[in-house]
């Protein structure tokens, strides 16, 4: 995904308070899990865009929010998937303008299982998060799964 950021020197920048902003979007976190723990489609997905771009650790592309959709809804019906708990740490907001911004957060989940019902190793997950400010509001515009492996 490619970002061109401009100038306009005939633009007085709009001063935002980045502690509140950072707060509203750290709390789409919430929603997401909530949505998981709940098989909630709806809430899991509030808080993205209509035409946002997902790709999760294991390279699943969605390049909207419909699509979205559709593929939590079958994961959500795959019980040994939905196993495990989420222990998100390290939550890092960064402002690239006062409209956009990047959250990078870690998901430690534990207990999940794989199709066959053995258990998994602990997962180290590592969102990237890109959010624009549309009509007053935090979406996620691409959001970038990723999974470090242990190291031997």
């Amino acid at each position: 995904m490619g970002l061109a950021l401009g100038c306009d020197s005939n633009k007085e920048e709009v001063k935002i308070n980045k502690g509140i902003e950072s707060e509203k979007i750290i709390r789409t976190i919430d929603n997401w899990n909530k949505g998981w723990d709940k098989k909630d489609v709806e809430l899991a997905i509030l808080d993205y865009s209509e035409d946002t771009d997902w790709t999760n650790a294991f390279g699943d592309r969605m390049q909207s929010k419909s699509e979205l959709r559709e593929l939590l809804k079958e994961i959500f019906a795959m019980d040994f998937v939905m196993e495990g708990t989420d222990n998100y740490q390290n939550d890092t907001v960064q402002f690239l303008t006062n409209n956009l911004a990047l959250l990078r957060s870690t998901n430690i989940r534990k207990n999940q299982k794989w199709s066959d019902g053995t258990l998994m190793n602990d997962r180290h997950i590592h969102h990237l998060r890109v959010y624009k400010k549309i009509n007053n509001e935090w979406k996620i515009i691409s959001h970038m799964i990723s999974q470090a492996n242990e190291k031997k």
